[in-house]
Formats: C-alpha cells, structure tokens, sequence
C-alpha cells in the first residue's frame, strides 16, 4: 500500500503492518507507564550530540543519503531517503507520517524510510555527515550546531510557537511563568531556554531540582512544578487524577521553531528538486494531520503501540493552535521568517550557549522551498 517505509530499530513497517515492536521503543510518555524524560535528550551535551556518542546501531542507516529505491517495479524509479526524527514517534512528528501514511511521498516519487529516535539520537551528526538526506531538529539545537560548524540547513517549521513549558497545577493560580512562586521546580538545569528564562524571568522562593521523567511527584505535591511539552505531561497528569495546565515558555519570549526539517548543504546544492519535493509533500502531510489526523494516528499506534490513541487525539489538539501561530492560515504552515532567526540567535549569544558572532541565522535556513 505504501512505497514509504517505517523503521523501528533494524525492523520496518511495509504497507502500514508492524513487522515486530521493540519493547525498548519507548513513547516519550504513556498513560500506562511513567513518562519516560524526553528531556533526558536535551540534557546530552550539544558536542557529544555532533560527536554521536550514545547512537544506536540498529537505528543508524546504513544506506547513502538520497539513492534510487531497491525492490519492486512499483518503486523503480523512486528515490529512496531517509528521515531520521529527534525522539520516538509522536504528535510532534504527526505531517511527517502524515505525509507517508497518504502517500505524498509516494506520490512525489520518493521513497521514505521513517527512522526514530531516542534519548541519545544524533540527529544532527547524522544529517551533517550525509548519512542520511533529511532530519528533525528543533531551531536553538539547529543553531548551536552550526556554532559547532555542524553541516545542516532548515528547510521547514511545522510548529511555529514551541510546545515547551512549565506544568503547573490547575488550582495554583499562576496564569504566566513570570507568576510562579514558591514552589519546586523540577526542570533540566542545562537546557537552553531554563537558562533563558533565569536570565530574563524573576521566579519568587522557587527551588530548582533536577527532572526525572517522571510526574510521580507532582500527583502529590500542590507545590510542586515541572517542565512540560504541551501535548504530553499535562495528559498524563490528567489520566493519573491531577488538574494541571502548562505554561507555555514562548510566552516568555524563548520561541525556538520546533519539529524542524533539515538537511546538509549537499542534498541542497546536488539534489533541489528531490528537496522541493520532499518538503511540499511534508507540508500537505502537516494540512492533513491537522485536519483528519486520525488515519494517520492509528499508524503511530501500529508502529509503537505504547503511544496510545488517546494521547496522539490530545497532542494534535494541542498542537493545532501551535503550528499555525501567526500564520495566515494552514497554506502558510511551515514558514520561517528571519527576524525569527535572528532573535532566537541573539538570545543564545546572551545566555553563552554560542559564541557572538558564531553563526550566521540567515544561513542557518531556507525559504527558497515554501514559495514554490
């Protein structure tokens, strides 16, 4: 049915049926389980990321970046490229799968390997060293590789305001960041935006510990906070008995773009066509997702059934609102403008995680394939 194909771990998804599931396939959280930290990603230092420390082999492609597609006469003809995504496969990701699950892909004459990731995935080590065509990333890490000398390109910002944010509880009266007083604070110390947000937001009597992965502790302590994605921890605070709502960090400024699509400066230069396509049938993956996302949800499910049908339902009405923050409307999706750049750059130069002067943002992205 699909010429695209899902990978988990060394096995695939061929024709939308699960070819086995990794136990080990975690879903960032899951009503049946503890949330797994996604954070525990964005704490692996940036270098080690470039470095690919901690990679899995099962899920580091063995194929070139962009070559003809082996197999079937349905597929001569296709190119076959790999998508290496930042984390397990979730709401985040949605357009993506949404692209391959409706056959845009197909359709365009690509042949795609969805590949996942993981707490350790080099994502963008990999795209800059070719070893795979395309990749997801979110901006400020996009940034701080470049600062690294990292080769990678944004061609496409599905979700325009980052879900990131601090889970608080429903009944806590905090309506903003700014608002949060006297409470413990579980977040990822290192992480960026906790840097921007002690640099630029005043917190009152707020104790700050390490994140666990975990919202055990907030289900039993009123003053108790935690960093959030929108569409995740507040869903599974919910399922467990707890109240909570999430306050959004780029309400504070910090708006890095999020489940961006990159590449390096080769599959741009040798391959615009093959580009150009891939990123238009990403975007009609996105419209899609966003408006019959369902079909596409229970292809998330199949591929790792520990993401439930229920969480995938809340995180693409969560993520709604998100993607099409200041845009026109839904054939705007995926725009990124400069001065979006610029500023996130700017914040990263003030909190030190990159050199003044280390990077160019009107280098760090493309626009040349959201006009066509």
């Amino acid at each position: 049915m699909y010429s695209s194909r899902f990978v988990v771990g060394s096995e695939c998804l061929a024709g939308g049926v699960p070819i086995g599931h990794k136990k080990g396939l975690m879903p960032r959280h899951s009503p049946t389980t503890q949330p797994t930290g996604r954070l525990l990603r964005l704490a692996t230092p940036l270098l080690c990321l470039l470095a690919g420390c901690g990679g899995s082999d099962a899920t580091v492609p063995k194929e070139g970046a962009a070559t003809a597609a082996p197999g079937t006469e349905k597929d001569a003809g296709a190119i076959h490229v790999e998508l290496a995504l930042n984390w397990f496969p979730e709401a985040e990701h949605g357009g993506y799968f949404a692209a391959l699950v409706h056959g845009y892909y197909r359709d365009a004459g690509i042949d795609v390997k969805i590949i996942p990731g993981n707490a350790s995935s080099a994502v963008l080590q990999r795209v800059a060293r070719k070893q795979v065509a395309f990749g997801i990333e979110n901006a400020d890490r996009i940034l701080a590789g470049r600062a690294q000398q990292a080769d990678v390109v944004a061609l496409f910002a599905p979700i325009q305001k980052s879900p990131r944010g601090i889970m608080v509880h429903a009944d806590s009266g905090f309506e903003k960041i700014a608002d949060i007083s006297n409470v413990t604070l579980a977040v990822n110390s290192g992480a960026s935006w906790v840097q921007y947000l002690k640099a630029r937001v005043s917190l009152t009597n707020v104790r700050f510990v390490p994140y666990s992965g975990s919202v055990a502790q907030f289900l039993v302590d009123p003053k108790y906070a935690q960093q959030a994605y929108v569409f995740s921890e507040p869903y599974v605070a919910r399922e467990k008995g707890a109240a909570a709502k999430c306050l959004l960090v780029a309400d504070s400024g910090y708006n890095p773009y999020t489940s961006v699509l990159i590449t390096n400066s080769e599959t741009l230069g040798y391959q615009p066509e093959l580009v150009a396509k891939f990123v238009a049938a990403s975007r009609k993956g996105w419209q899609t997702y966003l408006e019959r996302p369902e079909e596409t949800n229970r292809y998330v499910h199949e591929a790792n059934p520990e993401m439930t049908l229920g969480i995938l339902d809340f995180g693409v009405k969560s993520l709604r609102p998100l993607c099409l923050d200041g845009l026109p409307g839904p054939s705007a999706i995926g725009r990124m403008t400069p001065e979006r750049w610029k500023t996130l750059a700017g914040q990263l130069e003030e909190i030190e995680t990159i050199k003044r002067g280390a990077v160019e943002p009107e280098a760090a992205f493309t626009s040349r394939f959201l006009t066509q």
